[in-house]
């Protein structure tokens, strides 16, 4: 591929997305719909275009976490059904019902103010109820009788789907993960018995499905993570991952200018690093503001001409310092790697998130938005 006009591009494969979503539906089996996450602007790969491609693949839902990432999908021309999962303020409702979203509801007195604007609205609308099975985060901690109560009382809004999440899929030196699972169970059977049977329910994301911890009663997965690329690593004594899946983005950044500098040079802000010896360095296009986390300064890796190479000094706003001391041909208008693969070298997210002190999910959320997008 010739170099392209950018000062630090992502490049998102069609090909690999297609792959690793193909590798969810057929780990999942079939009769179960998949429900793919493309929250947080597709974790940083462009909600539109991934969504684009997962519908040409006949995904059956999307989810994201806000009623404006559902707009932005809707009015980009995605008519596949879509979860907003994270709830919805009560200035918000009008912009989910006009744009045939389905809210997630997390409390039973949200429910019922549902019901009322639906009524006053001489709708119907459509919602799914997350049940808080111990991640005590979001969700109702209402009895099944309550829920079944409130459930009774309702005249325009129909019960869609019932959902929860787990908090330690991966983890299997805890029982949190069964614990839940029992819990949801008892709820979804009372539920059952007092005639209420939503069409999905569903429970497993990235981590469940990878580790084999799905419920014979699911009828709708959540992969997020899995689509892009990723498994986090397990806990305890866990299966092989189920899941054949590799790292969707590239993310490369221009060499702005060279240099070389004597022994005892001091680089960066606040002189954070010294030079053991004459060195050569380079100055790349991207910074913390396009994604590089600060931590990495004086940590971490990028390659350079299929090399792994050192970041030097501080890690600034718009630029980074690396050590090309070792690939002294390098120099401006050259690209390195910052995520991705150059012949037998490679750094992803889950790495440089470890170097980082942080997670990959964070990684890929924070590559910033003036990092254009270059989908191939």
């Amino acid at each position: 591929m010739p170099l392209l006009p950018y000062r630090s591009y992502a490049l998102i494969s069609r090909a690999q997305l297609t792959h690793n979503y193909r590798s969810v539906r057929a780990a999942v089996g079939p009769g179960v719909a998949v429900m793919a996450v493309v929250k947080a602007d597709a974790y940083g790969h462009g909600a539109v275009e991934v969504a684009r491609v997962l519908v040409s693949q006949g995904v059956e839902w999307l989810a994201v976490s806000s009623v404006a990432e559902g707009v932005t999908l809707r009015r980009a021309g995605i008519r596949t059904p879509i979860l907003v999962m994270t709830g919805v303020l009560p200035e918000e409702w009008r912009a989910l019902v006009d744009s045939t979203l389905t809210p997630s509801v997390h409390s039973l007195e949200d429910l019922s103010a549902l019901d009322g604007m639906a009524r006053e609205s001489d709708r119907t609308i459509e919602y799914h109820l997350k049940i808080d099975s111990g991640m005590n985060r979001l969700g109702t901690r209402a009895t099944a009788d309550e829920i079944v109560s409130v459930l009774q009382s309702t005249t325009h809004v129909r019960l869609n789907g019932l959902m929860t999440h787990f908090a330690s899929a991966a983890d299997y030196a805890s029982r949190q993960t069964e614990e839940q699972t029992v819990y949801f169970s008892s709820i979804i059977q009372h539920l059952r018995s007092a005639g209420f049977a939503p069409p999905h329910i569903h429970i497993s994301s990235t981590n469940a499905l990878a580790y084999h911890r799905n419920p014979g009663w699911l009828t709708m997965v959540r992969p997020g993570h899995a689509l892009y690329g990723y498994v986090s690593p397990a806990r305890g004594s866990a299966p092989k991952p189920a899941l054949d899946v590799k790292p969707v983005l590239t993310w490369k950044a221009k060499i702005l200018t060279v240099k070389d500098v004597p022994e005892g040079a001091l680089v960066g802000y606040g002189g954070s690093f010294r030079a053991s010896q004459p060195m050569r360095i380079a100055v790349l296009a991207a910074g913390y503001a396009d994604g590089v986390p600060h931590r990495l300064s004086n940590r971490g890796k990028v390659i350079a001409a299929g090399k792994l190479v050192p970041m030097i000094g501080t890690v600034c706003m718009d630029l980074t310092t690396i050590d090309i001391s070792q690939t002294p041909s390098l120099g401006p208008g050259d690209e390195v790697t910052l995520l991705g693969r150059e012949g037998d070298v490679s750094v992803d997210a889950q790495q440089m998130a470890r170097m980082a002190g942080t997670i990959s999910y964070a990684i890929l959320c924070g590559i910033g938005a003036r990092v254009e997008r270059v989908y191939v």
